[in-house]
């Protein structure tokens, strides 16, 4: 297997090179996308149901993750955060631009400009009029059938996770609406955000071990918090009477799927109030 990988990353490198030689820039620094694959996706559904016949353009961006030959056309699937969107490229439309196709690969980002079409099998496409190279991937992707179970490797490398599972976006886009809802409940209510130490030196709040580390500057040494509950209260004392933190608590603890040395906590006081209010 490192034989295999290390002949794959030889190829790419090889591919990167040719790309270069041609006058390719296979990092450039921007690309002006009009419309997300989703988007696009909608605005060929709303207008083909307005006019059958329509063809509206759309530019997408996105990283390669399905190729297959077909003589002198091509299918290409790019996926973006959004979803997924095939291109179809033809040789005749292209022209020299089509030969840039031997040099990419599963794993790489491309930019696609061109009108958006359905295929006789019902999907909706991108016909490709201008293809661009946005990033040139050295090592490939995570095989796609099998995708990537070794747990360990999921949560070492978080990347290749939402890379080879898709639904894993869905996660990091519920925790954000999560999290959101949070805030919009307590600003609702007249409770403010504030940020409190994370540096502090007295680990206190909770019963935990804490991380150490030591404050030059100041010869003194300091701890990652393990709560916010202290200075939270102090700001109570001050004269705040609603607050609260959603803020990051560490614990040199355990450490497994469901136990994280550092995780988000939240924390809110009321003057005046108890549990009940």
């Amino acid at each position: 297997m490192p034989q295999r990988g290390e002949r794959l990353l030889r190829s790419r490198r090889s591919k990167l090179e040719r790309l270069i030689e041609r006058g390719v820039d296979p990092f450039p620094a921007r690309f002006h996308r009009t419309h997300t694959t989703a988007e696009a996706v909608a605005l060929f559904t709303a207008a083909e149901a307005a006019d059958p016949s329509a063809a509206p353009t759309a530019t997408v961006a996105g990283r390669i993750s399905r190729m297959r030959g077909m003589g002198k056309a091509t299918f290409v699937d790019i996926d973006d955060s959004g979803g997924r969107l095939q291109l179809f490229l033809r040789q005749d439309t292209l022209g020299e631009g089509y030969a840039l196709l031997d040099d990419l690969d599963l794993g790489d980002f491309v930019g696609a400009s061109g009108a958006l079409t359905r295929t006789k099998a019902g999907e909706v496409s991108l016909a490709v009029e201008a293809l661009s190279v946005l990033a040139k991937a050295l090592r490939p992707p995570p095989e796609k059938f099998h995708g990537l179970r070794d747990v360990e490797q999921r949560y070492r490398q978080r990347y290749l996770d939402l890379i080879a599972n898709r639904d894993v976006h869905d996660v990091m886009r519920t925790r954000s609406k999560v999290i959101s809802a949070v805030r919009r409940f307590f600003d609702e209510r007249g409770f403010l955000e504030v940020d409190t130490p994370v540096l502090v030196p007295v680990p206190a709040g909770a019963m935990a071990e804490p991380f150490v580390t030591e404050h030059r500057a100041l010869d003194r040494r300091l701890y990652l918090r393990i709560a916010t509950e202290l200075y939270l209260k102090r700001l109570i004392v001050g004269g705040m009477d609603k607050v609260y933190e959603l803020g990051r608590v560490f614990r040199n603890e355990g450490i497994d799927a469901n136990h994280n040395p550092e995780f988000t906590m939240l924390e809110s006081y009321e003057a005046y109030a108890d549990y009940e209010d």
